[in-house]
């Protein structure tokens, strides 16, 4: 059984950084397409960044060019680098994989939430003003 571990959130002031990193384990192979996600307290969770092997990559609107999000296939290990944060950033953050393991650029990116299919535990960002 797979699975996905979280880490590197933590407590940060506005303008602050972190990176989160997401590492896969027990898997014969991990999807293609992965993304991150966050969950804020009393809101539904919403989808950060997805990434597809071609190299391809895109994000939600609110991240206005400030994350990033990158995969180191040799180690299994997907990232979300957080540049310039906001309070309205705070929350929890988790990744996913797609349930393809081998989706297309077009099913990566189109896929809803209900795609991902495999999901982390989480961390926590907290973001002060």
């Amino acid at each position: 059984q797979g699975q996905l571990v979280e880490s590197g959130g933590g407590s940060v002031q506005a303008g602050g950084s972190l990176r989160l990193s997401c590492a896969a384990s027990g898997y014969s192979y991990v999807s293609n397409c992965m993304g991150w996600f966050r969950q804020a307290p009393g809101k539904e969770r919403e989808w950060v960044a997805r990434f597809h092997s071609s190299g391809l990559r895109d994000y939600a609107d609110f991240v206005e060019g400030r994350f990033s999000i990158s995969r180191d296939s040799a180690k299994n290990t997907l990232y979300l680098q957080l540049n310039r944060l906001r309070p309205e950033d705070t929350a929890m953050y988790y990744c996913a994989a797609h349930h393809a393991p081998t989706a297309s650029w077009y099913d990566c990116h189109s896929g809803e939430q209900s795609d991902f299919d495999s999901w982390g535990q989480g961390t926590q960002v907290t973001v002060s003003s």
